[in-house]
């Protein structure tokens, strides 16, 4: 193929975090082979360049035909909350994710003019600041949220179904534009990208319901603060930052905990229990878990921080529960019932009326939403009947 820019070959091969190694064994080819595409001595065939264009590299053919790379943001560069060795090894699924996240907020900037749709954007009328005391400043965003009180029949099961779906709700009414997805790269929470009128959360569909809530407001505390930042579960990375950003994830931690157990409520409910809560059974954990649609973890972590539990102990009940964060879901769902659950409701609400006045045509409408033409009006009829459900 005359004409391929050997830069923008590498370029693709590293923004999308391969390994030369990694593409041979994918092309099934020589690592000498693919250095030399790189390199500029030799070049791929027409098939092999599709395969490493849209199977590899998810990019465009004419891409590698530039006369440059084009400009855009690294992870390490883009991204907090995580060291940048840990961004520069994010696995390429991760990558993929947060490329498609940024065409859906290009989605939702071309929609909306690059204007919030929200006529009182939560960020814009709540501040929040990781030097204060986070109890009283969580307070303040859940009665923003306007969210049912703790214990109410409103939350539904303990298992958290029904309050995932009440705090994504609740929080994309506030301009918070809230997306799913099955991260591969099992240890990401998930991850926000902060803008002025149209910010996004993404968060990690493969763990349970009540771990995704956590997550989703772990990510709206950094959308609060203004960043862009990509979480995990495992706080070993956390210890690596520098200590202004040590202290800012804690922060994040800290409000969402206290947005989801608000203090005062969890105090009245725990009065009659001995000072050290060691020798309690796990029901009691699990009992309190389930009043707040949160994991036991987050109970614990309640009563470590209180000195009512020893750090050991903590770990150690941590290490046994990790085990059960992975989402028990079932396999091979419908695509249709997978994609509306993993797309922004807002969106697709937007895109489907517009759609439906014939404002813009299929075409436009799938690549709004990031599925085939063919499939649109399916998902539209599927979105409809669950909003008239």
């Amino acid at each position: 193929m005359p004409g391929i820019q050997p830069a923008l070959l590498k370029w693709a091969r590293e923004s999308a975090h391969l390994s030369t190694e990694e593409v041979a064994g994918r092309l099934k080819k020589s690592v000498e082979e693919i250095d030399a595409w790189e390199s500029g001595t030799d070049a791929p065939s027409y098939a092999q360049l599709e395969k490493l264009a849209y199977e590899l590299y998810k990019r465009p053919l004419a891409i590698f035909f530039l006369p440059s790379p084009p400009k855009e943001p690294r992870p390490e560069a883009e991204f907090r909350a995580l060291p940048d060795s840990d961004l520069r090894n994010l696995r390429r699924d991760t990558v993929l994710l947060i490329r498609r996240a940024r065409a859906y907020q290009a989605s939702l900037i071309e929609l909306f003019g690059g204007s919030s749709p929200t006529a009182e954007p939560l960020w814009k009328q709540v501040e929040i600041d990781a030097s204060r005391p986070s109890a009283r400043q969580a307070a303040v965003v859940r009665a923003s949220l306007g969210v049912p009180a703790p214990g109410a029949r409103e939350w539904g099961a303990p298992d958290g179904d029904e309050a995932l779906k009440i705090w994504r709700k609740a929080v994309e009414a506030r301009g918070v534009f809230v997306f799913k997805d099955t991260f591969k790269q099992s240890e990401i929470s998930g991850f926000c990208l902060e803008h002025s009128e149209l910010p996004i959360v993404v968060i990690n569909n493969s763990t349970t319901k009540t771990r995704q809530i956590f997550s989703l407001l772990h990510e709206l505390a950094h959308v609060l603060m203004g960043r862009r930042a990509i979480s995990t579960f495992d706080e070993a990375p956390l210890n690596r930052l520098s200590p202004a950003e040590q202290r800012i994830e804690r922060f994040c931690n800290q409000i969402a905990a206290d947005i989801l157990v608000p203090p005062d409520d969890f105090a009245a409910q725990v009065s009659g229990l001995p000072q050290n809560v060691e020798a309690l059974p796990s029901d009691a954990f699990a009992a309190l878990a389930a009043r707040y649609r949160v994991s036991r973890e987050v109970i614990l972590r309640r009563f470590r921080d209180a000195d009512r539990v020893s750090q050991a102990f903590y770990e150690k009940r941590k290490r046994e529960w990790d085990g059960q964060k992975i989402h028990k879901g079932s396999s091979g769902g419908s695509f249709y019932s997978t994609k509306g659950a993993y797309l922004s409701e807002r969106l697709m609400s937007e895109v489907f009326a517009r759609y439906g006045r014939r404002q813009i045509n299929v075409d436009e409408a799938a690549e709004f939403i990031g599925v085939k033409p063919k499939q649109v009006d399916e998902l539209e009829s599927r979105f409809l009947r669950g909003m008239a459900a």
